[in-house]
């Protein structure tokens, strides 16, 4: 059975926005041919229930969720476990730290940021 990566971000009107986060399950796509990645929104869908159901329909026997947030605020500590639980999903889930808490993320953006310009 295939793993299933919903990334989640917070949402926003604006379809631009999103642009980024599509890229980004563009690139996982290409890098875990073997998983199904799908995304989900706080606000402004899709939700993480109906990521879910897209990926259980791939055939995803686990589910990882991975916030693509700076930080472990309260969408990541409360809003993110709740909605996880509500869902009721039939496979075991799993949800990561942050994306930009993790040690490779912080120094790829300060390499960026640092980069000559």
């Amino acid at each position: 059975m295939r793993e299933g990566l919903i990334l989640v971000a917070h949402g926003s009107r604006d379809p631009e926005w999103s642009r980024p986060f599509e890229r980004l399950a563009a690139a996982l796509e290409k890098k875990l041919p073997a998983a199904a990645v799908a995304l989900a929104y706080l606000e402004y869908g899709p939700s993480l229930e109906e990521a879910a159901a897209a990926l259980l329909a791939k055939g995803a026997g686990s589910i990882r969720v991975v916030p693509v947030f700076l930080g472990a605020g309260g969408h990541v500590k409360g809003d993110l476990p709740r909605l996880v639980a509500a869902a009721r999903l039939s496979v075991p889930v799993s949800i990561d730290p942050p994306i930009g808490e993790q040690g490779r993320v912080i120094d790829a953006i300060a390499g960026e940021i640092a980069a000559p310009r």
